[in-house]
């Protein structure tokens, strides 16, 4: 995965044999955190899960491009001021979600793999080409 914003790559395992290793965890959530103020909070695992499993059923090599990770409070009413779709109780704001982008893949493979995951919600953003995964319920939205 690549941060759209800082430049930043990070490729790694997190998880083997069943048990998550607790310096990877780490270094995805600070490689996850809000980039407009440094503010780094735990990804839920299960957000990163999902992400894996999507990658892996779309088989790339191609590392995701992460658009955004954790919001601070801050950043989310900024971006809820210049967007109609930026949601007041996001679950960026709890380390929840990730927007996520594939130059290989199109924004309909990508959300039909995070869905084929039924495992948390996945938005369609067409129009600025990128995916929205969580570990909410299980949901869908956008075109």
């Amino acid at each position: 995965m690549y941060s759209a914003r800082t430049g930043e790559r990070i490729d790694m395992i997190y998880w083997v044999d069943g048990h998550y290793i607790k310096d990877a965890v780490t270094e995805v959530s600070h490689f996850m955190r809000d980039w407009r103020n440094d503010i780094v909070k735990p990804i839920d695992l299960r957000t990163i899960d999902i992400m894996a499993a999507s990658h892996n059923l779309l088989e790339v090599n191609e590392p995701y491009m992460l658009l955004s990770g954790y919001r601070s409070p801050e950043t989310n009413a900024m971006l809820r001021s210049r967007s109609r779709n930026v949601a007041r109780n996001s679950l960026h704001l709890k380390g929840q979600a990730a927007d996520l982008r594939l130059s290989s893949r199109s924004v309909n493979q990508m959300a039909r793999a995070a869905s084929a995951c039924r495992a948390g919600g996945v938005g369609r953003y067409s129009g600025s080409n990128f995916v929205h995964m969580d570990c909410g319920p299980v949901r869908s939205w956008g075109g």
